[in-house]
């Protein structure tokens, strides 16, 4: 199911394969850059997209990416204090900010933004339909709501402005400490549903393994829905560094986070959430 406006997951990909054309002969060419590898950070989340985009930059650039996908908050707060990389992949808007704010940033842009949807074993054997049929009596829901922020609490907060936390809280007989290990826990049955980002249906173990009902974006918490990329003050190239983050804001880079169930900051839906949110550096 494809839960997200905009340019469509095909348009994406063919624009991703169009620009491969021709990369080979690109990537063999001498680099124009002074430094031969960039350091790259980013939330962890985003691990599945970055990867594969990586390798194509590295293709075209000849430049190796050496990259780490962690918990943000924690490389943010290296970041805020003795912590360095040249590039930085933020989740929730406020760490950019504070980034900039603090002169560690020289900029960021908008990169993506997470959706939420719900997700029940194959066949959908309790009939879930909306968000309200979690707070059901006998309905058996699976959450993770002691996951590292943002991922326990934005489902929690999901759930509040839903009107429906305290019964679903009451229907929920699988709570785990990881989103993705409880999801094992969903496919298996042990549950009649779950509510998890997108992102999370289309990584390679879980793919095809459960139905996927939406929720309505009014629902969504904001904080947790925005993705930013930006260069740090100690870029050893900036050229470089700005090459990179050209590349993964451009439709070539983005068709990655499409496939991965992101909306893409340059897709019709991404522009709307980049104004309604206000994704602008500071």
């Amino acid at each position: 199911m494809n839960t997200q406006n905009g340019p469509s997951r095909r348009t994406f990909l063919k624009a991703a394969l169009a620009s491969t054309v021709g990369m080979a002969a690109a990537g063999s060419k001498a680099s124009a850059f002074t430094a031969d590898s960039l350091q790259v950070w980013s939330c962890g989340g985003l691990a599945e997209a970055m990867i594969p985009a990586n390798a194509l930059f590295e293709k075209k650039t000849g430049v190796k990416v050496a990259y780490t996908g962690a918990f943000a908050a924690a490389l943010g707060k290296s970041l805020l204090g003795s912590g360095q990389t040249e590039v930085f992949a933020a989740r929730v808007l406020d760490l950019a900010k504070k980034l900039r704010q603090a002169g560690k940033m020289e900029y960021f842009r908008p990169l993506c933004f997470t959706s939420y949807v719900m997700v029940t074993p194959k066949g959908n054997p309790a009939g879930i339909k909306t968000v309200e049929d979690m707070a059901k009596p006998g309905v058996r829901v699976v959450l993770a709501p002691d996951a590292s922020p943002p991922g326990g609490q934005a489902v929690q907060v999901l759930l509040k402005k839903a009107g429906i936390q305290d019964a679903v809280m009451k229907n929920t007989v699988v709570r785990g400490t990881c989103v993705q290990r409880t999801m094992d826990d969903l496919i298996g049955a042990k549950g009649d549903v779950s509510v998890v980002e997108v992102r999370i249906t289309r990584m390679r173990e879980f793919e095809g393994r459960m139905d996927i009902i939406p929720i309505p974006a009014k629902f969504f918490p904001p904080p947790p829905l925005t993705f930013t990329v930006g260069v740090m003050k100690n870029a050893r190239d900036r050229a470089l560094a700005d090459a990179y983050v050209d590349f993964i804001t451009s439709a070539e880079g983005q068709a990655f986070f499409e496939h991965q169930g992101f909306i893409p900051a340059l897709s019709d839906r991404g522009r709307e959430l980049i104004e309604k949110l206000g994704v602008k550096d500071v």
